[in-house]
């Protein structure tokens, strides 16, 4: 089994809330690790960006399509305690000095799937641990269409 595949699987075994996003967001997000980074890229093919790889998987495993950028998908979903967070939830970052510059999926175990950047240039799993995240935190966001809502400012 590959190590992801396996990580994945250990971390959704921890019980999940009536409301929790549904499991298949984050085994597709991890089966995306190291697709290539592109600014501006949405699909694994050709590259994804942070926001890209997160609307790629929402779309492919919800059907449902968000904003483009990652403020707009803040916006466009539920606010969470950093405590509540369950595995296929977005986490959200300040790395451009900007609030909410940066999306990630939550994969549980304080870990986190997302298009990185281009100095990494893949998809990849990170700690909210890392002081480098850690001290960029923004918050944690359900996509309220998991519970049955439609989101906010959501493309039809």
């Amino acid at each position: 089994m590959k190590p992801a595949l396996l990580l994945l699987a250990l971390l959704l075994t921890s019980a999940v809330h009536a409301d929790a996003p549904p499991e298949d967001i984050p085994m597709y997000a991890v089966s995306l690790v190291g697709s290539p980074y592109r600014m501006g890229g949405d699909s694994p093919d050709t590259g994804l960006d942070c926001s890209g790889f997160v609307g790629h998987v929402v779309k492919q495993t919800l059907g449902v399509l968000l904003p483009r950028t990652s403020i707009a998908i803040s916006q466009a979903t539920r606010m969470l305690a950093q405590s509540e967070l369950q595995p296929g939830d977005l986490v959200f970052f300040n790395t451009l000095r900007s609030a909410f510059s940066h999306v990630g999926i939550y994969l549980g175990d304080d870990r986190f799937v997302h298009a990185a950047s281009s100095r990494t240039g893949k998809v990849m799993v990170s700690s909210l641990n890392d002081p480098y995240w850690r001290d960029r935190f923004d918050g944690a966001r359900r996509i309220p269409a998991t519970t049955g809502e439609a989101p906010a400012g959501a493309a039809e």
